[in-house]
Order: structure tokens, then sequence, then C-alpha cells
């Protein structure tokens, strides 16, 4: 979008990113490395502006969902240790070998097909292991790992660097499932252990690194904080607001009591009312949802959603904000400036992850980075 003419902005604090990751890294055990998780295009923040921001402030190790995406971002992380956490098959095999990409291996398939890659290569292949401990999603199950265990030959060729599983619920700190986990992976772990040398151990995401140094082991992989959502939901926010997002209004206009607003007549105007339209509908990752539930800003002054929120549009009730305030080119908040994206997430009844990544393409990106 050519700079100035997008019908809303979304600021993005590399600075921050980068202020976030430091500070999660602090808060592990001594001798414990910090990961980056950086999948779905940096949860919709741009993966090539974020992830070299974080390779500049000291990450080694960057996770992605798929071999595409390594493979974008290899040639901007040189120096860096990349992940595909969806593993490896025979098509990605070559690819990710050539450009020294490490596949999270998830089950007894993928571990051959890098090992038939490593044998073709005649050289030794790196790679991650994924223990499932308790999601029952990716990763080996138990007795995949007692028939890996027993097995003389499945590792051939193959360097396993990291052994890791994926917490379920480290979101809720009291959880019996968080210690049942942790418990399982190291029981797997110690399984495998005498096979595979001394691999590094990876358990804790975001909200597991909050559980304290028992979670940490070697390689910890926060996702989600890094982009300023909150890994403590039951406690204030300890990391710094990354995104924000603003539109001007289109326009303002007078509403008689009793008439209705926007698609599907949801919202009956009980007062006479002023109205503002903004440019921002569920094409720029808005949910739909938040139809007469969330909320945006006007000089401070909260202000809500009324009627639908549709494909380009949603409607503000300005009435109780001074007039001066809320006139055509006037600046709204939808997040930041007092606007969570919880909150936001919370009136939409979803998740900040879906907010996040779910962001447009038509937004005006402004990048906020130091000057070296």
């Amino acid at each position: 979008m050519p700079s100035g003419l997008a019908g809303a902005v979304l600021d993005i604090d590399l600075e921050a990113i980068a202020a976030n990751w430091l500070s999660l890294k602090s808060r592990l055990k001594p001798g414990a490395a910090c990961a980056a998780v950086v999948k779905a295009d940096a949860y919709g923040l741009g993966a090539a502006r974020v992830a070299p921001r974080l390779e500049a402030a000291g990450c080694r190790h960057f996770f992605v969902a798929t071999a595409d995406e390594a493979l974008a971002l290899r040639p901007l992380l040189p120096a860096s240790a990349l992940y595909v956490l969806a593993g490896v098959d025979d098509r990605s095999a070559g690819p990710l070998a050539e450009a020294s990409i490490l596949p999270v291996l998830n089950h007894a398939g993928q571990i051959e097909a890098w090992a038939r890659e490593a044998k073709r290569r005649g050289h030794v292949l790196p790679a991650a292991l994924h223990l499932d401990s308790g999601m029952n999603r990716l990763g080996l199950a138990r007795e995949e790992v007692s028939r890996l265990a027993a097995e003389p030959l499945p590792f051939d060729g193959l360097a396993i660097r990291v052994l890791m599983s994926h917490l379920v619920s480290s979101e809720v700190s009291g959880n019996p499932l968080n210690e049942r986990q942790r418990l399982r992976f190291e029981e797997a772990a110690a399984r495998l252990m005498p096979r595979l040398g001394q691999p590094q151990l990876s358990f804790a995401n975001s909200s597991g690194i909050f559980l304290g140094p028992a979670y940490h082991y070697d390689l910890a992989r926060p996702g989600v904080a890094l982009y300023g959502v909150n890994p403590t939901p039951d406690a204030p926010n300890p990391m710094a607001e990354v995104v924000r997002l603003t539109a001007k209004i289109l326009q303002v206009r007078r509403v008689d009591r009793g008439e209705t607003v926007g698609y599907g007549a949801t919202a009956r105007l009980t007062r006479p009312s002023r109205v503002a339209v903004i440019p921002i509908g569920y094409a720029d990752g808005l949910p739909r949802s938040a139809s007469n539930r969330a909320s945006a800003r006007i000089g401070g002054i909260s202000v809500p959603v009324i009627g639908r929120v549709s494909m380009d549009l949603i409607t503000l009730d300005v009435t109780d904000v001074p007039d001066a305030l809320a006139v055509p080119g006037a600046t709204v908040s939808l997040i930041g400036d007092g606007q969570s994206i919880e909150a936001l997430a919370e009136a939409a009844g979803t998740i900040p992850y879906e907010i996040l990544t779910s962001l447009g393409a038509r937004y005006e990106r402004r990048y906020h980075e130091a000057t070296p």
C-alpha cells in the first residue's frame, strides 16, 4: 500500500519485540537459551522484519511452521538455526537439507524421510525430535518412543540436536496437566537419550517460561508473548506493547432515536446519536463476531462498535465524544492507546493469536526501529 494512502495504519514496534525477547530470556534459568517462534509471518506482523531484528538482539534459534516459511527466512538469518515444526517429507527433504534447515521430526515416517536424505547426501543431517507429552497432536506417542528406543537403526545418518514437547495449558499456572506433561517429557527423553547423545531439551512456550525453572530446560520457545500478548492472563501483562492499529474517521452522521445502524438492523438507537464510520472491517482482520461488542478509543474516550462489522467498515457511537474530537479525519484507535489485543479478542469471542494473525494486507504498515 502506498505510504499515507491506506485507510488505516498498523504500527509495529520492532524495538518492543526485541525488548520482549530480552525480557523473556532474562527470566530463564542460567544456561538456558531463548528461541523465537516466527511462524505465520511472525504472527501476522512480518517475519522479514521481525526475525532479523531478533537475530540482531541475540536470538539464534527460530521456529516456523512450514518448509516454505523456513526457506523464505534462510537468506535473512544466515547465522541462525531454523526449525520447521511441521517436519519433513520426501518433497521438502532436499530443499531443507540444501538450506541447512532442521525439521522437527514428528513421527517414524518423517524420521525415515530425513534419514533417506542423509544417506543420499552421504553425510549426517541435524534435526529436532518431537515427543508428545499430552497434546495428542504432533509428536511421537509413548509406544513409538518405546519402539525407537529399542530399534538399532532408525537414527542412522541423523544428529538429533533438540528433543522437544509442547505444553497444552501453560497459561493456567495451576493446571496439574503442566506437571504431568513435564514428567512424561522427561521420561520419554530419558529413554531416547542413550541413543542420541546429549541433545538440548526444549519444553517451555511463552507461558511455560513463567511456570518456573523446572520447565526451562535448555531451550525455551516463546511465541505470542514476543508480540505483546499477555502470557500470564491472570496477572498484569509483563510484556511491552508492540502493535497499534488506528484509522481515520470517514464520516460522522446524526441518526434519530429509533433508527437502526448497519446490516441486519442489529443496532437500534435509544437516543438521538452521532455515528462515526471507520474504514476497517472483517477483510482487515476485525472479526464479524465483534459486532455490537467491541470498542475503540477517540481522544482517550472509549466508544462502542454499534451494528455489524462489515467487510470494509465499522460504525461507532460517538455521541458522548466532544464534537471537535469526532470529525472526519480524526484518529480512532482499535489496538493500542489503552485498547488491548486481549480486550478486542474477548469482545470477538476469540483469542489474541487469531486477532494478530488475521490482520489484513490493506493497512499501511509502519515499522519502528532504532537507528543504528
